[in-house]
């Protein structure tokens, strides 16, 4: 099956058809058209009003994973010390990636059912003297969502050089406050609650930020430091999607059309209604403190007698698709991604009426 009736992955996320029509024009060259970098200031502008930020951003063609790695390799060279914060896969996976390109790496452990402690993490701070902190927002393989803004205060009380914070599965679905919080280096793709197709990842970078990518001057495809004098100089380092940055434009703004306190009650709504009727036939939350849950995934235990390839084939025959886990968590979890586009009450109505019957069955 390559489309499904009721789309509930917590990502890619489905498009929108405003949002898939911008891409049917047959868009000049951007390297030649001064379109393209009026286009770009305007979407740098939407996006940094969902942000909350005024900071410059690399808008990079990708998935989210270029803005992950680009952040790192930009900013961190060989012996850097970095703290990564893990409460999850994608939390101990960043603090992996930064250990491959020769930082010295150091991990806050938390379990995969809980949010980091701020009171940990600062004596980690304290002892460690790292040059950046890692934080993932939404650790999405486990629904919950760190207190991004209390790490934040910490960073800046104790004058670690970056904050990097992965917003992949937060941004346009929760607050997101990149200069209130102190985030150097916010990570985001286009196919979570934008809701877009998986080929745009982006960066909102610090001036503090900036300068450390200047000195690191890290020469790849995913470096950041091309980006921070793009629009002016009218070059960007490869050919860019234009047709990729129209459709996030219209994405940006549907978001910001429909007000961003709008979104984010409409998130937390779908949430609650997606939890409260699961428990009413039997489903157990993970975790199972609900107050550490994110808005925009819902994660829940397989019910005992059945395995997650059962359950997953199931929902697939009712033309309903969900997500599994991943790591420790994989075969135990399963997610409902009710963001962006999907976080809609009819359509999770439609997805949990076919998982009742499915666990029925």
């Amino acid at each position: 099956m390559i489309t499904y009736d009721v789309p509930l992955v917590p990502g890619p996320t489905r498009v929108p058809q405003a949002v898939r029509e911008a891409y049917l024009t047959d868009y000049g060259s951007a390297d030649l058209e001064p379109e393209y970098g009026v286009e770009y200031t305007r979407v740098q502008a939407h996006l940094g009003a969902i942000l909350g930020t005024g900071n410059k951003m690399a808008i990079m063609t990708g998935e989210g994973m270029a803005a992950l790695w680009g952040a790192l390799k930009s900013c961190v060279a060989r012996g850097d010390r970095v703290l990564a914060i893990s409460t999850g896969v994608f939390g101990h996976g960043i603090g992996e990636m930064a250990a491959q390109i020769g930082a010295r790496v150091e991990f806050v452990e938390f379990g995969y059912d809980s949010v980091a402690d701020p009171a940990r993490v600062e004596e980690a701070i304290r002892r460690f003297r790292p040059k950046m902190v890692t934080l993932v927002h939404c650790e999405t393989p486990s629904g919950t969502l760190n207190p991004a803004a209390e790490i934040g205060a910490l960073v800046r009380q104790y004058s670690v050089p970056l904050y990097y914070v992965d917003a992949v599965s937060s941004a346009a679905g929760v607050p997101v406050r990149v200069d209130d919080w102190g985030i150097d280096l916010c990570l985001v793709g286009s196919q979570k609650a934008l809701s877009c197709f998986p080929d745009l990842a982006i960066v909102a970078v610090s001036d503090r930020a900036w300068e450390i990518i200047a000195k690191v001057n890290y020469p790849g495809y995913d470096a950041l430091l091309p980006f921070r004098d793009a629009v002016e100089r009218r070059w960007f380092p490869y050919t860019p999607s234009w047709a990729s940055l129209a459709a996030l434009h219209v994405a940006c703004r549907m978001v910001l059309t429909e007000g961003l306190d709008n979104v984010f009650s409409r998130h937390r709504a779908v949430a609650q209604a997606t939890r409260d009727r699961a428990r009413e036939f039997g489903l157990e939350l993970f975790p199972v403190d609900e107050a550490i849950c994110s808005p925009t995934v819902t994660a829940l235990k397989v019910p005992a007698g059945l395995t997650w390839q059962e359950l997953d084939a199931r929902l697939r025959q009712r033309g309903v698709v969900m997500g599994g886990s991943l790591g420790s968590l994989e075969g135990k979890v399963f997610r409902i991604g009710h963001m962006g586009s999907q976080a809609n009450m009819s359509l999770v109505e439609r997805g949990l009426e076919a998982l009742r019957q499915a666990i029925a069955e």
